[in-house]
């Protein structure tokens, strides 16, 4: 799967796990360029290259999301990640690994957007 990983989302750490476990992984925090980037503008560099964008971002978004389907202006999937600390680096690699083998297919993930959490 091709995943884009919001800055608050380890490009260290997860995206490495991700990227051994064969996704191609773009990572914000890898990326000086990115820097201070929109979150608007980070789902729209997402879905030009098909990536799901993973993030904790859960304040803004949700919000954003809608205002693009009520647009009509596609993405290539998010995945917003709750309940999990930004250091629970393990936690943080089953709940995304688990939303994916849910939607194996990239193309299911179009204009799709879940929250992702640890199960109970």
């Amino acid at each position: 799967m091709r995943l884009f990983l919001d800055a608050h989302v380890s490009g260290r750490r997860v995206a490495r796990a991700l990227r051994e476990a064969g996704h191609d992984v773009r990572a914000a925090d890898e990326e000086r360029a990115l820097d201070g980037m929109s979150d608007e503008n980070l789902l729209a560099l997402a879905a030009a290259e098909g990536r799901v964008l993973v993030t904790f971002n859960v304040a803004d978004f949700p919000v954003i999301v809608r205002r693009w389907a009520e647009a009509g202006q596609p993405h290539a999937g998010c995945a917003i990640v709750v309940g999990i600390d930004h250091s629970e680096f393990g936690t943080i690699i089953r709940v995304v690994e688990r939303a994916l083998e849910g939607r194996p297919d990239p193309r299911s993930w179009r204009d799709y957007t879940c929250f992702v959490a640890r199960r109970a």
